[in-house]
C-alpha cells in the first residue's frame, strides 16, 4: 500500500509539471510559481515517503519560494 501511495504522488507532480509546460501564456512569474510548485511536490512527496500531506505542504511551500523568485531578464 505505501508503494502506491508513492508511485501515485510521483505520477500526480509529472502530470502537473507537463500540464505547466504546456501553458504558453503564462506570464514569468506565473510560470515560475507553476514550477516551484511542482518540484516541492516531489520533494514534499519524496522527504516524507509519499504522503499526501507531506506532498500538497511541499506544493504550497514551492509555489510560494516560485511566486517570490524575481526574474532578472
Amino acid at each position: 500500500m505505501n508503494k502506491i501511495k508513492r508511485v501515485s504522488s510521483s505520477v500526480i507532480a509529472a502530470m502537473v509539471m507537463l500540464g505547466v509546460a504546456g501553458c504558453a501564456g503564462m506570464s514569468a512569474q506565473d510560470k515560475s510559481t507553476a514550477i516551484g510548485a511542482g518540484v516541492g511536490a516531489v520533494g514534499g512527496a519524496i522527504l516524507t515517503g509519499g504522503s499526501a500531506v507531506g506532498t500538497v505542504g511541499g506544493a504550497a511551500v514551492g509555489g510560494v519560494i516560485g511566486h517570490e523568485i524575481k526574474d532578472e531578464d
